[in-house]
C-alpha cells in the first residue's frame, strides 16, 4: 500500500484496495469465466447428443457424450481452480492488509491509538479485514460467473433462434426490475442494519465483560435493559427492511428461478412447432441452455449486500491509514541527546486541531539526574504533559527537549534509549514471567533477568509461583496480583537502564503492604537518574528536588516543599487536603 493510498480524502473503492492481489483476482475471476464457458459448452454438448438420437435412433452418439463429460470435468477443475486462486489472494491481502495496519498503527501517535481504544482497532483488523477476505475469497468467482454466463448463453440464444432469444430475455428484464424495486433504498438499510448489529455486538460485549459490576450493583437490570434496548432496535431495522423489500424480493427470485423460463420457452416453441416454425432439436437445445440465464444472475443480488458491507469495512481500515502519523527526521539528519536533561519551553497542547487547550505556555527544566514531581488537581495536565516527553502526542506550540535535542528531531528508537515508563495502569503479555521482564530486551541473560526482578522486589513472590521465572502472566497479567504486576513493570525500567524515567503514580493502586515494596523498588529504579514523577500521594514526592503544581492546563507554581507551603497557594491547599483525608475514619474517629 503506498502512501498515495494512504493519503486519499475518500476511501478507495472495493477493488482500488485489492490492488496488491488484483492481478490474482483477476486471474480467479478468468479462471471462473472460462469455467462457465464450459458448463454452458456442456450443456450444449447435451442438445448434441438429443439432436443425434432423434437423428439415428439406434445408434448412441459417443462424441458428443465423450464432449459433455470433459467439459463437466473441465468446468469443475476451472471453477476449483478459480476458488483457490481467490482464496490465496485473500489469504495474501488479509495478511497484507493486517500487516500494513499494524505498521501504520506504530507510526501513530500513541495518543490516537488510546483514544481510539483498543476494541475499536482491533475490531479493525480482525472483522473488518476478515469481512474483505470473505468477499474476495468467495464473490469474485461468481462475479465472473454472473456476467459470463448470461452473456453467453445470451449469444448462443440468439444464434440457435432469435424469438426464443428474446423471451428468455424478456423474462431476465422482467426478473432485474424487480430486483431494482428489492433493492431501492438499500445503501441506507444496510447502513442501518450493519449499526444495529454492531450495536447489539457491544452491548453483549459490556455485559459480559461487566458481569462482576452487574452483579454487584445492578443484578443486571440496566445493563441487561441497554442490551435488550439494542436488539429491539435490531429487530426493528430487519423488520423495516423486510416490510420494505420482503415482496419484491421474493418476486425476483420466483421470476429469476428456471421455471418461468422454461415455461415461457416451452409455451413459445410448442407454438412456433405446431407451425413448423422451429425444429424440435433446436427447442430442446434452446430449453436446455436457456433455463440457467436468468438464475445466473442470482447471485449479483446478494452480491450487492455484500459489496455494501464490504465497503463499510473498507471506509474504517481507511480511516485508521488516513490517519497522519508522527514526522520522522531524516535518518542522516536526525540528532542525539547529550545528557538526560527535560526541558519544557512554552509548551501548549490541545487533543484535536479545534480542541481546548490541555496544556498552556509551559516551561521548566528538569537538570540530568534531579527528581522532578508533577502534582495538580484531576484534569490539571500533568500526566499530558509526562506523556508528550515520549512523544505520545507532538506539543501544538512550543518543543519539548530530552539532552538538549527537540523530541521531534530524534529517531523514535533513539528517544526510546533514554525515557523509561512505569504507569499505574500496568499490562503484562501471556507469556512467562521472564519474558515479561525482558520485554524490549530479549538477549538479556536470566541472570540479569533475577537481579532486576530482586532490585524490584519481585524475586521473592516469582520464586514462589509454580513454574517460577517460567510461570505465564497470564492475558493482561491476570494471573497477578495488581502490586505484583506492577513489580513486574518496575523490573523492566530497571532492567533496561534508561537514564530518564518517567513514573506516573506507580503507587496509586497498592495496598500498605505492596506499596513498601514498590517504593523500594522505585528507590532503586530512581538511583542516578532523571525523574519525573506524577503524583496524587504527595507524602511521596516532599523531598523532590522541585514540584511542579499545575491547575488548569498552566504551570501554576514551583519549587520545593516546604516553599509551596509557605506560599499558602494550589499546592498548599492540596496538601490541606491531602493530611485531611489520611486523617479520615469510619464513624467520625481519628485515624
Amino acid at each position: 500500500m503506498t502512501d498515495a493510498t494512504l493519503k486519499q480524502a475518500t476511501p478507495p473503492g472495493v477493488w482500488a484496495i485489492m490492488r496488491p492481489v488484483l492481478g490474482q483476482i483477476r486471474l480467479a475471476m478468468a479462471l471462473a469465466g472460462v469455467g462457465a464457458a464450459a458448463a454452458l459448452g456442456s450443456v450444449c454438448a447435451l442438445a448434441w447428443v438429443i439432436y443425434e438420437l432423434l437423428r439415428t435412433p439406434g445408434q448412441w452418439p459417443w462424441p458428443p457424450l465423450l464432449l459433455a463429460v470433459m467439459l463437466t470435468v473441465l468446468a469443475y477443475l476451472l471453477r476449483l481452480m478459480a476458488f483457490n486462486q481467490s482464496h490465496y489472494a485473500a489469504f495474501r491481502l488479509e495478511t497484507r492488509l493486517r500487516t500494513d495496519l499494524a505498521k501504520h498503527l506504530a507510526r501513530l501517535p500513541l495518543g490516537y491509538v488510546q483514544q481510539s481504544g483498543s476494541g475499536a482497532l482491533a475490531k479493525v483488523m480482525m472483522d473488518d479485514v476478515k469481512a474483505l477476505h470473505v468477499f474476495v475469497a468467495d464473490s469474485t468467482p461468481l462475479y465472473a460467473r454472473a456476467y459470463v454466463s448470461p452473456a453467453l448463453t445470451f449469444v448462443l440464444l440468439w444464434w440457435l433462434d432469435w424469438r426464443l432469444a428474446l423471451v428468455a430475455t424478456a423474462v431476465l428484464a422482467l426478473g432485474m426490475a424487480v430486483v431494482s424495486l428489492a433493492l431501492r433504498g438499500s445503501g441506507e438499510m444496510m447502513r442501518l442494519y450493519n449499526v444495529a448489529g454492531e450495536n447489539v455486538s457491544k452491548a453483549v460485549v459490556e455485559y459480559v465483560q461487566a458481569m462482576p459490576v452487574v452483579r454487584t450493583f445492578d443484578t443486571g437490570t440496566v445493563t441487561f435493559g441497554r442490551y435488550q434496548q439494542a436488539l429491539e432496535a435490531y429487530r426493528d431495522v430487519v423488520t423495516r427492511w423486510y416490510r420494505v423489500a420482503g415482496v419484491s424480493s421474493r418476486l425476483s427470485q420466483a421470476i429469476l428461478n428456471p421455471i418461468p423460463t422454461l415455461a415461457a420457452l416451452v409455451w413459445l416453441g410448442a407454438w412456433l412447432l405446431s407451425r413448423d416454425a422451429l425444429g424440435a432439436a433446436i427447442w430442446l437445445a434452446v430449453m436446455l441452455v436457456g433455463t440457467g440465464m436468468a438464475e445466473s444472475l442470482l447471485p449479483l443480488v446478494s452480491l450487492k449486500h455484500l459489496v455494501a458491507r464490504t465497503q463499510m469495512s473498507i471506509h474504517r481500515i481507511h480511516e485508521v491509514m488516513a490517519e497522519q502519523p508522527l514526522p520522522l527526521p531524516e535518518a542522516a539528519h536526525a540528532k542525539a541527546p547529550l545528557d538526560a536533561s527535560v526541558r519544557f519551553e512554552n509548551v501548549s497542547f490541545r487533543y484535536t486541531p479545534d480542541g481546548p487547550l490541555v496544556l498552556q505556555d509551559v516551561s521548566f527544566d528538569a537538570p540530568q539526574g534531579s527528581v522532578t514531581a508533577l502534582v495538580g488537581p484531576s484534569g490539571a495536565g500533568k500526566t499530558t504533559a509526562a506523556r508528550l516527553i515520549p512523544r505520545f502526542w507532538d506539543a501544538s506550540e512550543g518543543r519539548i527537549l530530552v539532552g538538549g535535542v527537540d523530541v521531534r528531531e530524534m529517531l523514535p528508537e533513539t528517544l526510546m534509549r533514554q525515557v523509561a515508563f512505569v504507569f499505574q495502569d500496568t499490562f503484562l503479555f501471556a507469556t512467562t514471567i521472564a519474558d515479561n521482564i525482558r520485554l524490549g530486551l530479549p538477549e538479556a541473560t536470566m541472570d540479569e533477568v533475577i537481579a532486576a526482578a530482586k532490585a524490584a522486589q519481585a524475586h521473592e513472590f516469582i520464586m514462589a509461583l509454580p513454574q517460577g521465572y517460567e510461570t505465564p502472566a497470564g492475558e493482561r497479567g491476570n494471573f497477578l496480583s495488581g502490586g505484583q504486576r506492577q513489580r513486574i513493570t518496575i523490573s523492566r525500567a530497571i532492567l533496561q537502564n534508561r537514564p530518564i524515567l518517567v513514573l506516573d503514580e506507580a503507587t496509586a493502586f497498592a495496598d500498605p503492604e505492596n506499596e513498601a515494596a514498590l517504593v523500594a523498588a522505585l528507590s532503586n529504579l530512581m538511583r542516578g537518574k532523571t525523574v519525573l514523577m506524577v503524583a496524587h500521594r504527595l507524602s511521596t514526592i516532599s523531598d523532590a528536588d522541585q514540584i511542579l503544581v499545575f491547575d488548569q492546563g498552566r504551570l501554576a507554581e514551583r519549587g520545593r516543599h516546604d516553599d509551596l507551603l509557605a506560599q499558602h497557594g494550589v499546592y498548599a491547599r492540596l496538601w490541606r487536603n491531602y493530611e485531611k483525608a489520611q486523617d479520615w475514619a469510619l464513624a467520625g474517629g481519628t485515624a
